[in-house]
């Protein structure tokens, strides 16, 4: 795989390009863009810049993070705390995600889109109200693990980071997440299904494939 450098600004401005000239897939009214990472990649980030340069576009979109769909505390932890089996595969809800996110933006959907279920500090609903996303809007759905569950993205762009950058950036008392990054590398192979892969093991010098 061959990266060249770029800069987070033009890499933002590159995607914004691409996802404005692009139809969606599905042949409804709304695209989908995933930002694919784990934490320490801070997907939220380049999630944030795309949403920012497409709205100058002229487009509609709404960021979703997959934070906001963590399942309860009594399912993800219930192998402990610091299970990363359980992390990889339980704690996010992705059928919460297909019902409430992608299930409304499917051709004839109503664009009502859920932007977060259940908060992890007080393990209860959000009970957030609904957004609707109109026709020719962006959803950008950002997060780790999001790869390998046949989500519909027509733009799936993964953050890359080698496991000793993985490692110096994630926080100690998250450490215990890191076999859960190793089988998704193993499993799913996110950098081989995305459509843009970043190596982002430098925060500050960002290099990428393309786009494929």
């Amino acid at each position: 795989m061959r990266f060249e450098a770029i800069t987070w600004e033009r890499l933002t401005d590159a995607l914004a390009a691409h996802a404005d000239a692009r139809e969606p897939a599905d042949g409804g009214p709304w695209l989908k863009i995933a930002v694919d990472g784990a934490p320490a990649a801070r997907p939220g980030d380049l999630a944030a810049s795309v949403a920012a340069a497409l709205r100058l576009r002229g487009r509609a979109v709404l960021p979703v993070s997959t934070a906001g769909f963590l399942r309860p505390a009594s399912l993800r932890y219930e192998y402990g705390k610091r299970d990363p089996d359980a992390y990889f595969g339980g704690w996010f809800d992705t059928g919460a995600l297909w019902r409430e996110v992608f299930g409304p933006l499917e051709p004839g959907g109503s664009g009502r889109v859920l932007p977060d279920l259940w908060d992890p500090a007080t393990d209860r609903a959000t009970r957030s109200p609904y957004r609707r996303l109109p026709e020719g809007g962006v959803l950008i759905l950002h997060g780790p693990l999001l790869l390998g569950h046949w989500f519909p993205f027509d733009l799936a762009v993964h953050l890359r980071l080698s496991a000793g950058a993985l490692r110096r950036r994630t926080p100690d008392d998250e450490l215990w997440t890191l076999p859960a990054f190793e089988r998704y590398e193993d499993e799913v192979a996110p950098a081989g299904s995305a459509d843009a892969v970043v190596r982002a093991d430098d925060p500050g010098h960002p290099a990428w494939t393309g786009l494929r």
